[in-house]
């Protein structure tokens, strides 16, 4: 007896672009950083812990690559290119549409803790060695409110992109 199996998984499609995608990016983008700053930035020093400062990582690159390294330039870097850009054209254009395409639909919390979760390695044990700094910081307190903050990125910014998405559906 043979058998032929055909496995259905929805069609995955690429955001378009366009304004409207930019738009998307940077909402999302914008309150996902807030989000993130807010956490290490006020809460976690307010509860003890560490006090993120991601510009000075941002910086620390920039002079590792030759680049002005000025605090404006970290800033610039950590808001703009990394929070309102990179960040969510990782998720809108490489996650999401591969994890449709590997696990197919699923609710949106669990891809989205767990590409904040990448972010985090990508960040904290990559960008940091490029930086010159030691690997994952060493482990210190950084890295675990760095965790928590990347995490919390990755759910706020796709919240926000379902937030948008079922009001322009309504």
């Amino acid at each position: 007896m043979t058998m032929t199996t055909s496995e259905t998984r929805p069609a995955v499609s690429l955001p378009a672009l366009n304004f409207n995608t930019l738009g998307l990016m940077f909402i999302s983008g914008f309150f996902a950083t807030i989000a993130f700053d807010v956490w290490g930035q006020i809460l976690s020093p307010g509860l003890g812990f560490a006090n993120l400062s991601p510009h000075g990582l941002a910086q620390s690159l920039l002079g590792s690559l030759g680049l002005p390294n000025n605090a404006f330039a970290g800033y610039f870097v950590h808001f703009y290119v990394v929070g309102l850009i990179g960040y969510p054209l990782g998720w809108m254009f490489i996650f999401a549409p591969l994890w449709q395409r590997v696990v197919g639909d699923t609710h949106w919390l669990v891809p989205s803790a767990i590409y904040g979760f990448g972010l985090w390695i990508f960040a904290i044990g990559g960008i940091t060695s490029l930086a010159g700094l030691p690997f994952f910081l060493n482990f210190t307190g950084i890295v675990w409110v760095a965790l928590v903050g990347h995490v919390l990125y990755g759910i706020v910014l796709v919240a926000m992109l379902k937030l948008i998405e079922r009001q322009n559906t309504a």
